[in-house]
């Protein structure tokens, strides 16, 4: 079998960043789908899933809330490695085109108070893995350490 895209990119030099993972036509349209990756792989712990959970819930509200993108995102969800989330948007995007998307998305979860959006029994099917404190720790983390910085290392994918 031929080898997938996402697992040729060299995750040994691989940043905390904004990536454009892949680009696919449907019709007319194009669906760019983005790597925001938020610990370097095989060099810093993985997420656990409680601020993951967290940081998913919060995001995909934002996400499908948001005036100008609501109706753009697709999709939005973790990796199975634990290092960051996928973003499905609609629209042939680059990844600065999304920098003060995300970096309003980070500012958001950092800054939330009260109860996650959907953390109940009813609504989710896991809902007492969740950590807020956790989950504005690491948006904060990413926003001080990868948004504040960001540079064609951490917008591009390492050759």
């Amino acid at each position: 079998m031929k080898k997938i895209e996402s697992f040729t990119v060299n995750h040994l030099t691989l940043l905390p960043g904004i990536y454009v993972s892949r680009k696919d036509h449907v019709g007319d349209n194009v669906i760019t789908t983005f790597d925001l990756r938020i610990t370097r792989p095989n060099f810093e712990p993985v997420m656990d899933t409680a601020p993951i959970h967290t940081i998913e819930h919060l995001a995909a509200t934002y996400l499908r809330n948001h005036p100008e993108y609501a109706d753009k995102t697709i999709y939005f969800g973790p990796m199975g490695c634990r290092t960051g989330f996928y973003l499905i948007l609609a629209g042939d995007l680059t990844s600065k085109d999304i920098v003060p998307l995300i970096k309003e998305l980070f500012e958001f979860i950092r800054d939330f108070e009260g109860e996650v959006p959907g953390a109940s029994a009813r609504d989710c099917g896991n809902y007492l893995d969740m950590n807020l404190n956790m989950a504005k720790f690491m948006a904060d983390k990413y926003i001080k350490e990868t948004l504040s910085c960001l540079d064609d290392k951490r917008l591009n994918y390492p050759e």
